[in-house]
């Protein structure tokens, strides 16, 4: 994980050139998923795995009362994150904290969040059942979660293309993209892990990303 968090930290600002904007659709689209808990009075939201705020940023534009803690593997995913929140969210940056931290060692007390979410991270981390678990145990009784991640498929992807001649550009070799053996087989697998974990009444839908 430390190899990765390395690699993150060289690539942050081309990331959030190339890749970040890919992404945001369905950052997004996340977001409206978690309306309706910020609407039932969900003040303080858990981002994990920030990247560089593709959906910290809009929360926090979407939903003046929250404050969000962000925590990344990445030391300057984090601090592409702070600096973009305050460029981007102005006064609103006031309720935003970046914390280095991977996604199974959260450094939050147990019923510290009402809601969490986290996009296109936990196809990358080296246990997604204890990154489940410790997310479900951060988050307070009835605290909702949503997350977006990659599902297998063999299917060429243009940005995937765009994404490997970054990583040359930034001296890595990517020859056999030994981050996508994380992804997930299907819907219902990340439904099951879900429940696994300790969370309930899960669901979990197929969609396209389209760029």
């Amino acid at each position: 994980m430390t190899d990765q968090a390395d690699r993150y930290d060289k690539i942050a600002g081309g990331y959030e050139r190339w890749w970040a904007p890919v992404l945001a659709p369905s950052a997004v689209a996340l977001l409206d998923r978690l309306d309706g808990a910020v609407a039932d009075g969900a003040r303080d939201l858990l981002d994990v795995g920030v990247g560089t705020g593709n959906l910290s940023i809009p929360a926090l534009r979407r939903w003046p009362e929250v404050r969000i803690s962000a925590i990344d593997a990445s030391r300057e995913m984090v601090a592409t994150a702070e600096t973009l929140v305050a460029e981007r969210a102005g006064p609103a940056s006031d309720r935003f904290r970046g914390h280095v931290a991977f996604a199974a060692e959260l450094p939050f007390d147990e019923g510290s969040f009402d809601a969490a979410m986290s996009s296109f991270v936990l196809q990358l981390v080296p246990s997604r059942p204890a990154a489940l678990r410790e997310i479900r145990r951060v988050l307070r009784p009835g605290g909702l979660f949503a997350h977006v991640t990659w599902l297998t498929d063999q299917r060429p992807f243009a940005p995937d293309r765009i994404f490997d001649r970054m990583l040359e550009e930034y001296g890595f070799e990517n020859e056999d993209d030994p981050n996508r053996k994380g992804d997930i087989p299907s819907a219902e697998r990340a439904a099951g892990e879900l429940r696994r974990a300790g969370f309930r009444d899960v669901t979990a839908t197929r969609a396209m990303l389209e760029h």
